[in-house]
């Protein structure tokens, strides 16, 4: 689990340094393997692997630039002259070859690197940390390069440059935008409440006394109601206690804002679409996994009636193409989401093809589920098929959090594709999971933990904790 700090910050408050978290969370289980610095000098007492220490953004030489215009390179045809305000008295051309700025561009505002600049050189192999020098590019001087994230070590993404997606004064270093640390923490199976950014954040706040923050999950919704719209049965509520479906129209597919990209590419994910973003985002959020279908495309494979979701077992001689376009012979043992056609996912561990989110989709159907965590674990190992969502379901997910990421994606997808949410979700929880009771006796709690607990009642000398922990109801039987 890739945890970038200044994303946990929305959660938490961090009171100790990289350094002094990175070992109280050693210590309190959760074992850090590794940490990446981006674009930071590193701080005082983190260990880095030398081979994971990336080019640092100077503050005076990595810098946010406005284009002022975009010209034809007079002696080559794949190279551009960019002239920049960033923020000095005078603007900058620069030369480049990144095929996503054209002839007449203006008004982006993108990353500069002034000369002195480290960054990593992808040309070479292995890649070198160099410092840019002043140059001539087919007869015209450039002394600066518009930066890439391959070339500020953010990613391996070399195909165009950086491009914001907001207003920034020309001249911000660009440190204090996107600089980051990112931990990485191998998150044993007595940990997998760990697998989401609020698992590590309630962590964090109990070690050092701190509050933990819930991301708002109040939604503006339409007066047209999910009724009627789709309906969802589960076979065996053994196999998926509880399944929940929202519907957002009148999407706009697109990227997903810039913020967001960041911080699913610090945490090891490869940005897709604005659709496809919120649910890894919220998944990772989370820990619960989401699936987004083309609701339109479910609509045509009910003849134009209301799709019915079903929750079941595949049956002999199934197949499904997955999202990875491999057709896969499915058996009873599997779980999947079928509608009246036949499957159309690959009950948490991978969606299927056909119904997946194009750059055509207009309406999106958000799956939120729980599924037998045995269940899940015995087809990814069967399909040699391990994916985020597959490796959190085969853990364990109380079905208490399925709503929640439901709603939390529905409010994105609202506020970063335009999407208008129908009010009402389908709520299909055949066999709802009561709240976990322990007994256990004062000396119990004192031998385990090494310490005195004070008891809600001084005359007892046993105490009823009652808890609706997230986490598989089956875990640890």
């Amino acid at each position: 689990m890739k945890i970038p700090l200044n994303w946990l910050r929305d959660y938490v408050t961090l009171t100790l340094t990289p350094a002094e978290l990175v070992e109280r969370l050693t210590l309190a289980g959760l074992e850090v393997s590794s940490t990446f610095v981006f674009g930071l000098p590193i701080p005082t007492r983190l260990r880095v692997k030398l081979d994971d220490i990336g080019p640092v953004w100077d503050r005076d030489k990595v810098v946010v630039g406005r284009v002022v215009s975009v010209e034809k390179h007079p002696n080559a045809d794949k190279l551009k002259l960019v002239n920049l305000d960033y923020g000095a008295a005078e603007p900058k051309v620069v030369v480049t070859g990144a095929p996503n700025i054209s002839v007449g561009d203006s008004g982006q505002y993108v990353i500069v690197g002034l000369t002195g600049t480290s960054y990593w050189d992808t040309h070479v192999t292995p890649h070198e940390i160099k410092q840019l020098k002043p140059t001539t590019l087919r007869g015209i001087p450039s002394d600066s390069m518009v930066m890439s994230n391959a070339e500020l070590g953010i990613s391996e993404d070399h195909d165009g440059i950086i491009i914001l997606d907001m207003e920034v004064t020309p001249g911000r270093p660009f440190v204090d935008i996107a600089g980051e640390i990112v931990v990485e923490a191998d998150v044993l199976p007595n940990m997998a409440r760990c697998l989401s950014m609020i698992g590590v954040a309630r962590e964090v706040a109990a070690l050092t006394g701190q509050k933990l923050c819930h991301p708002p999950l109040d939604i503006v919704t339409e007066r047209e109601s999910i009724d009627g719209k789709v309906t969802v049965t589960i076979d065996d509520p053994k196999l998926s206690a509880r399944y929940t479906a929202m519907l957002i129209t009148d999407v706009k597919i697109g990227p997903a804002p810039g913020w967001m990209q960041r911080r699913l590419r610090y945490a090891g994910q490869r940005p897709i679409s604005n659709i496809v973003d919120i649910t890894n985002y919220v998944m990772l959020e989370t820990g619960q996994p989401l699936h987004a279908f083309d609701y339109d495309v479910l609509v045509k494979r009910a003849g134009g009636k209301t799709p019915a979701i079903v929750v079941r077992s595949a049956k002999a001689g199934e197949k499904l193409t997955t999202l990875d376009n491999v057709e896969r012979e499915l058996t009873p043992d599997m779980l999947v989401i079928a509608d009246g056609v036949g499957p159309i996912a690959l009950a948490g561990v991978m969606g299927g093809l056909e119904t997946e989110v194009t750059d055509a989709t207009k309406n999106i159907l958000i799956e939120s589920a729980s599924f037998d965590f045995v269940s899940i674990r015995r087809t990814m190992k069967e399909l040699n098929l391990i994916s985020e969502a597959s490796m959190r379901f085969s853990k364990g997910i109380h079905p208490e959090i399925v709503p929640i990421a439901a709603k939390r994606a529905a409010r994105l997808m609202h506020e970063h594709a335009n999407g208008k949410v129908l009010a009402g979700m389908v709520n299909t929880y055949p066999a709802p999971i009561p709240a976990q009771t322990i007994h256990l006796k004062s000396s119990e709690i004192r031998r385990l933990l090494g310490i005195e607990m004070p008891a809600p009642m001084s005359n007892r000398s046993s105490v009823r904790w009652s808890s609706n922990w997230r986490r598989s109801p089956t875990a640890g039987k």
